[in-house]
């Protein structure tokens, strides 16, 4: 595969991951797997909404599916997901506090 195919896929997932609603699916998983109804519940939309979300990141091979009976259950594909995006976080708290500070600064 050449280096413009990986940046390629890279872009991809990183869209996939540039949504409010599947960060806070992703940490709901953090620790375990989750049937799709109580995603819904803990997340707080609709089991059609988190169905599609779930199925997207799915298909980007972020999370992986097992079905028990009728229940259909989720988890991580790989817990370098979570510290990735927990990574993310540190950086975006240390930019606010960047900016607060400069903000700080320029009032006096």
């Amino acid at each position: 595969m050449k280096n413009k195919e990986i940046y390629v896929i890279h872009a991809d997932i990183c869209r996939c991951l540039a949504n409010p609603r599947r960060l806070e699916i992703i940490n709901t998983l953090r620790d375990r797997e989750m049937p799709v109804t109580e995603l819904a519940l803990s997340v707080g939309i609709s089991k059609a909404n988190v169905s599609q979300h779930l199925a997207m990141m799915r298909d980007k091979g972020i999370l992986v599916s097992r079905r028990e009976g009728v229940s259909v259950y989720y988890s991580l594909a790989n817990p370098k997901v979570i510290q990735a995006c927990d990574i993310m976080r540190e950086v975006l708290f240390e930019f606010l506090s960047e900016r607060r500070s400069l903000v700080k600064k320029a009032r006096f």
